[in-house]
């Protein structure tokens, strides 16, 4: 299955795209979208959308993954990280992909173990299942691959359950 993960922001939101049967992962692409702080919202916004559109247009996933919103230092930064992730939420669902969305919490537990680990134990762990000879340069591509890492593997654990039902 080939898996979209997404980490949002409005000034970096980074993707992931990789192939996986919920075992073992091979990246596809990873890279951040960047906007201009200095841009209205809604334009960044609509560059967000735009290059996730291309993503999807060149790699065909056929499942995408959101981290959730979870809190932030202050209500302005959790609405401005809400419109993020409602700009990827929406090109998603315009290309007709699976969703799931996931907790860091979630995230991290299914990738590093640990659900308080660092973004660089992240980072690592990432390029270890991956089998890469260095970590994901990007903190932000690295977190959207766990995102697209922990879909996969989530995916595999819940078909396994229904099927012992």
């Amino acid at each position: 299955m080939r898996v979209l993960g997404i980490d949002c922001g409005t000034e970096r939101t980074g993707y992931g795209v990789i192939d996986s049967d919920g075992r073992s992962h091979v990246l596809v692409e990873a890279g951040v979208v960047r906007t201009d702080a200095r841009e209205p919202l809604e334009l960044r916004l609509l560059t967000i959308a735009r290059s996730l559109r291309e993503v999807i247009e060149r790699h065909r996933p056929e499942a995408a993954a959101v981290e959730q919103v979870f809190h932030a230092a202050n209500a302005k930064t959790a609405l401005k990280l809400a419109h993020a992730r409602g700009a990827a939420l929406l090109t998603v669902a315009e290309a007709g992909l699976e969703l799931g969305e996931y907790s860091p919490l979630e995230v991290k537990t299914s990738v590093v173990g640990y659900g308080r680990a660092e973004k660089s134990q992240v980072q690592m762990m990432v390029a270890s299942l991956l089998r890469l000879a260095g970590p994901i340069e990007s903190e932000d591509a690295s977190d959207a691959v766990a995102v697209a890492i922990c879909h996969a593997t989530t995916r595999v654990v819940r078909a396994r359950m229904e099927v012992a039902r």
